[in-house]
């Protein structure tokens, strides 16, 4: 089994960057979403994130025109019929990746296969609400994806061996380095690391420390790149709810709770960097905490 082209559904952040680098590992990409103004939206960040590549030397002016050629932006899952493999990038909820799936295994390729970019959620599970879970594999990249050189690889009970191996090749084409997870809610990554931004968060919630205090301690004292409050309003404060729910729905274990204050934060819409409030406010030239 091998691939030659993609297709991405979903053109928000995860999905932008899963396309550029597919392109820039010689793969024609289709990128799909059914909001035309995403789609384009998508482009722009591919084509923004591209040029400070060239501009840094890390990709030369033939690759960075070559990956723009190689993406084609449809807006309909009838034009993913002729893609080898299609990769889901939608929004980290079961019942809405479900119904992706109705809609979309009717229009693929028998052969083709079908991986999902979920960071929490069983890939058997998924699989099981699709038409080939023998051709059904976890891809999760790392975001920002152009950036982070990792990808989990996870198998469902049902996922052959020749669509795991095909899955791994492309992986490597594109520049990834792969970490095989077995197939438990989070995977490896998640499960380790948003039980700690959720500690972090009780932290918080219980006046141990302020969100500067906690971030400078785990930046200064832990040698972390960016403070646990930081990252969680990086990732989206509503991402990280959804994988600690699957966490604790999944796993049972009373460890895995969500922090009440987080909660909170969703509920009025302080998801982080993408809404302008979250543990800090993005609103104002540099961003201050919110408590």
């Amino acid at each position: 089994m091998k691939f030659s082209k993609v297709g991405v559904v979903g053109a928000g952040q995860m999905g932008a960057g899963i396309a550029h680098v597919s392109a820039l590992g010689g793969y024609k990409v289709s990128l799909c979403d059914l909001d035309a103004d995403k789609v384009q939206s998508g482009l722009a960040t591919i084509n923004g994130n591209l040029a400070r590549q060239e501009s840094s030397g890390k990709i030369d002016k033939k690759q960075r025109n070559d990956a723009v050629k190689a993406i084609k932006a449809v807006e309909s899952f009838e034009n993913l019929a002729d893609c080898d493999l299609v990769i889901e990038a939608v929004t980290e909820d079961e019942a809405i990746k479900r119904n992706v799936y109705s809609n979309l295994c009717q229009n693929l390729n028998p052969q083709a296969v079908l991986a999902t970019n979920t960071s929490s959620i069983p890939i058997t599970r998924l699989a099981s609400s699709t038409d080939r879970p023998e051709k059904f594999i976890g891809i999760h990249f790392m975001n920002p994806v152009p950036l982070m050189d990792l990808v989990e690889l996870v198998r469902g009970i049902a996922t052959s061996d020749e669509t795991f191996a095909a899955a791994r090749t492309y992986v490597k084409q594109v520049g990834k380095t792969v970490a095989v997870a077995e197939d438990f809610p989070g995977f490896m990554v998640n499960r380790i690391l948003l039980p700690m931004i959720n500690e972090a968060i009780y932290t918080l919630y219980e006046g141990v420390g302020t969100v500067e205090s906690i971030d400078t301690a785990m930046k200064l004292g832990a040698n972390h790149p960016m403070g646990p409050l930081q990252l969680a309003d990086f990732i989206g404060l509503d991402i990280c709810l959804s994988i600690m729910q699957t966490l604790h729905d999944g796993l049972a274990d009373p460890k895995y709770r969500p922090c009440p204050l987080m909660v909170k934060y969703v509920e009025a819409g302080w998801l982080g960097q993408k809404s302008g409030r979250g543990f800090y406010d993005y609103r104002g030239d540099t961003p201050k905490p919110t408590r």
